[in-house]
């Protein structure tokens, strides 16, 4: 009993571990490497994109002059538009990091709502179910229990390993926004020019669909909960237990590709 009990507490636990990491924006996750991150950009790429922007800039003057018959047509009100680009391109670059945890912050909103709409199937209480299960446990003989006791001490090492696996797919996202974020000055430079522009919005595009990868995540979990809780009321013992092992195997594939999902329905490559 020992052994079922602590099975479904860990996965309780592991469950509510992967819901909880999930709705916290990169400042959330971890202050200390954020800072870090957010002192490195402000100071090693800033810099570089601010080369880059003055070339864009240069480059979108050059390309009104020349369109306009090399200024023999040329209209002041594009001179205009031109220093109004400036200016937004210019306040871009300096908001690049509030724009960036606004994207998050978004993101984490629908992240906690949807969380806090499903919380009651996250916590699965099996309590009654384990209580029919010691029934059928104490009808069986001392070799069949021994054999369960194997099987069980063998799904727990084929869990641990899953854990393991969901760990390296939940923390890997977080270092990849950490990476992504560490450069988002570069990409936002381009935004406001026709032809370079497409660098910043892939970017952005990018960064919507590292967040919300966040809530299909959410989704995963909340369908293996599910599947999860009709386990424990089964009358086969054997089935149950494998059946916990392949629910999990799907959910470490389903984990997988969620990123592929997300990229896909932002069209971000």
């Amino acid at each position: 009993m020992a052994r079922f009990t602590g099975l479904f507490d860990t996965i309780n636990a592991e469950v509510n571990n992967i819901a909880g990491t999930v709705g916290q924006t990169p400042g959330e996750f971890h202050p200390g490497v954020f800072d870090m991150i957010r002192t490195l950009s402000e100071t090693a790429v800033i810099p570089v994109a601010g080369m880059i922007l003055t070339f864009v800039l240069c480059y979108e003057l050059i390309q009104i002059i020349i369109q306009k018959n090399n200024m023999h047509e040329f209209d002041v009100f594009d001179l205009y538009k031109w220093i109004f680009k400036t200016l937004c391109a210019v306040f871009i670059l300096t908001n690049t990091f509030d724009i960036v945890m606004g994207v998050f912050g978004l993101a984490q909103s629908v992240i906690n709502t949807g969380a806090g709409t499903i919380s009651d199937m996250l916590d699965m209480n099996v309590d009654a179910a384990l209580a029919a299960l010691e029934a059928q446990l104490q009808e069986m003989g001392v070799w069949e229990l021994i054999g369960l006791w194997l099987e069980t001490f063998l799904i727990n090492l084929c869990l641990w390993a899953l854990s393991i696996c969901i760990f390296i797919i939940i923390y890997g996202r977080m270092i990849e926004i950490f990476l992504v974020v560490s450069i988002a000055p570069i990409p936002l430079s381009t935004l406001i020019n026709r032809e370079w522009g497409q660098i910043g919005n892939n970017y952005l595009k990018s960064l919507f669909a590292l967040a919300f990868q966040g809530f299909l995540i959410l989704v995963c979990v909340a369908i293996y909960a599910a599947l999860v809780m009709s386990i424990p009321t089964t009358t086969n013992i054997h089935g149950a237990l494998w059946g916990l092992v392949g629910y999990t195997v799907l959910l470490c594939f389903a984990l997988f590709k969620t990123a592929t999902l997300s990229k896909s329905v932002f069209n971000a490559h």
